[in-house]
């Protein structure tokens, strides 16, 4: 069976990370990745000019075809996944894959993911980075214990084994995502906070794989006190609303509802 994988990179201010992590992605590939969609959030420093210059050379390399998408405006990680999925909803393909820009993750993990066709029984295939099997370089011991101690609670009020909130490297099945049940979650960071309690609430079949995962010279984007209590008063209220929390959402988090893609085109 033949399927159609579209990967989706994120960026935003990584412009010494993009370069040498396409430069990861070779032509050995190409059997698993039918096109790359890069979007940069409109990162302020030279992150988009060093994502077209290293995707025109990804393309000579692997032939593997890469688009390079700026967002109008900063919409966040979450936006930048809706203009992910709707792309791959509007384009025929059958997986979306996500591997964040700045390098933490690997190229080679996700290609042994897909190699093993474990996602094809799955409506979702989540990285983890707190799994046993995992490793993990550069995160300090408070925000290892914080993690863990939100894998814990999500764990709890979801009733399944919840063992990463937030991984860079994941697997959707696209006729998963086809009514855009997304649409309605913020675009903040805290996007897949919001995804891993509505799969859940709905019963989607998912599991989670290890990966390695290493944190150099990356930049933080999190405004950690702020993202972790709205992540509190979030489990807080799904205790209380349970799965009717998500139709008491906003139709979108920024009213982008009518837009089917955020991004322009900066290059092919």
């Amino acid at each position: 069976m033949f399927d159609r994988i579209l990967l989706f990179i994120p960026i935003y201010r990584c412009e010494k990370q993009i370069s040498r992590m396409l430069a990861k992605i070779n032509s050995e590939h190409k059997y698993l990745l039918q096109e790359i969609l890069v979007i940069d959030n409109q990162s302020p420093d030279a992150t988009a000019k060093c994502a077209v210059d290293a995707a025109k050379g990804l393309q000579t390399r692997t032939g593997i075809p890469i688009k390079v998408l700026q967002n109008f405006v900063n919409v966040s990680l979450g936006g930048s996944h809706k203009v992910a999925f709707n792309y791959a909803l509007n384009h025929g393909f059958d997986y979306v894959c996500i591997l964040h820009g700045d390098d933490q993750g690997d190229i080679a993990d996700l290609a042994s993911a897909l190699e093993s066709k474990r996602y094809r029984e799955l409506d979702f295939y989540l990285g983890a980075r707190f799994m046993k099997e995992s490793t993990l370089k550069g995160y300090s011991r408070f925000r290892i214990a914080g993690n863990y101690i939100f894998n814990f609670l999500f764990s709890l009020v979801t009733n399944n084994k919840i063992y990463d909130l937030g991984s860079g490297i994941n697997i959707f099945k696209v006729s998963s995502i086809a009514d855009q049940f997304y649409m309605r979650f913020p675009n903040r960071l805290t996007f897949n906070y919001y995804f891993t309690l509505y799969i859940s609430a709905h019963h989607k079949r998912f599991e989670f794989f290890p990966h390695r995962w290493a944190e150099n010279d990356q930049v933080s984007n999190v405004k950690l006190f702020s993202v972790v209590k709205e992540i509190c008063l979030l489990l807080a209220k799904y205790g209380y609303y349970g799965k009717q929390l998500f139709a008491m959402l906003p139709d979108d988090d920024h009213a982008y509802k009518t837009r089917t893609l955020y991004a322009s085109k900066i290059s092919d």
